[in-house]
């Protein structure tokens, strides 16, 4: 097997010592997760909190959308009016309501009980903010992550009712005032459409609809990829666990990945068994996690990506950590390239803005 190239991540100093110095209220002890039920959302949220050295001391709340009849036709406006939306159709039309079967839902929740999770709340914003806040005293400040479209309206309401008990990181750009967060974090190809390139492809009326609609302020941490759960840690233990049924594999051990819905149990054995990768352009979460083990990765349809995500595409190539598929490869060569390690770097970043408002993480 070759070997798992991975930077080990060390953040804070010692416990003690940060009580001591900043006192227990600016330590960070917990984390609380805002997730959407999606599981590429959700991972990232859980990948930065591991990164923060908070695994096993944050909970889950999920921000749920109405389901059934018309409302598998609003999923495009606002959870807030959504919610409004349906609590007047119930009113109108009360037990009458028309429900039809759920189609093809990409939602792909983690099972209760994983990564330390015991149950999974609704995400009410007045409530996580008056706990953050009558909690204050005893346990010092709570960081709250959350990621998805639908978790903006959440975690930017919980910054406004309890901001001085509170660290807010939105993960993906949240398509609104970015002050409405302590720290936000995207890819850089988020803000393709502010480049020469981008601009001459949006017509001019829709220009202020594209978000982002200006550079990166300080409160933005930019990383190349999407952020994940395998760090160096995950994969030893993922290779210790599925070396029975992956090192006797003949070699070179090649791993197809296709995007979409699927679990994660195979998954982090196959990133730390294999010695290179095939994998479809359509996945970012994949593609980012395959770069951070710094071996080979070939990408199958990267030349039809268009808009930002050929800049993605194109961010990997320069890099060296990814290579077109054109079928007339030698998998027994390999190559190298520094690998990406965007969930410590944003870890780092989030560490570096608690610092500048007094506050640190309890590792």
């Amino acid at each position: 097997m070759r070997p798992i190239r991975l930077p080990e991540v060390t953040i804070g100093i010692s416990g003690s010592l940060e009580i001591c110095s900043r006192g227990i209220h600016g330590v960070i002890k917990r984390a609380l997760i805002i997730g959407n039920g999606f599981a590429g959302a959700e991972n990232q949220c859980i990948g930065l909190v591991r990164g923060l050295g908070l695994s096993g001391r944050h909970s889950l709340y999920r921000v749920s959308r109405p389901r059934g009849g018309i409302n598998e036709w609003l999923h495009w406006i606002p959870v807030s009016l959504h919610k409004k939306l349906e609590y007047l159709f119930m009113r109108i039309h009360g037990s009458l309501r028309l429900r039809i079967p759920a189609k093809g839902h990409k939602v792909n929740p983690f099972p209760f009980g994983q990564n330390g999770i015991a149950d999974i709340l609704e995400a009410d914003a007045k409530h996580i903010a008056n706990m953050a806040r009558d909690n204050f005293d005893k346990d010092g400040p709570l960081l709250v992550v959350a990621s998805g479209r639908d978790t903006i309206y959440i975690s930017s309401t919980i910054k406004c009712l309890a901001p001085e008990s509170v660290f807010v990181v939105q993960i993906q750009h949240p398509r609104t005032h970015l002050n409405r967060f302590d720290l936000v974090i995207t890819p850089r190809h988020d803000y393709y459409p502010l480049t020469p390139h981008g601009q001459e492809q949006i017509p001019w009326f829709l220009r202020r609809w594209i978000t982002p609609r200006e550079p990166p302020g300080r409160n933005v941490v930019l990383t190349v990829g999407a952020l994940h759960q395998a760090d160096s840690a995950a994969l030893k233990k993922a290779a210790s666990a599925w070396h029975d049924e992956l090192a006797l594999l003949p070699k070179p051990l090649v791993v197809v990945n296709i995007g979409g819905p699927s679990s994660l149990n195979p998954h982090l054995g196959h990133l730390a068994w294999a010695d290179a990768f095939v994998i479809t352009a359509d996945s970012v979460s994949m593609l980012s996690e395959a770069c951070t083990t710094g071996k080979p990765v070939y990408v199958i349809g990267a030349e039809r990506c268009t808009w930002k995500f050929a800049e993605f595409q194109k961010s990997l190539q320069e890099r060296g950590a990814a290579r077109p598929l054109t079928g007339k490869e030698d998998m027994s060569q390999s190559w190298s390239y520094p690998p990406l390690n965007d969930t410590a770097e944003a870890a780092h970043g989030v560490n570096v803005a608690l610092s500048e408002r007094g506050w640190s993480i309890l590792t």
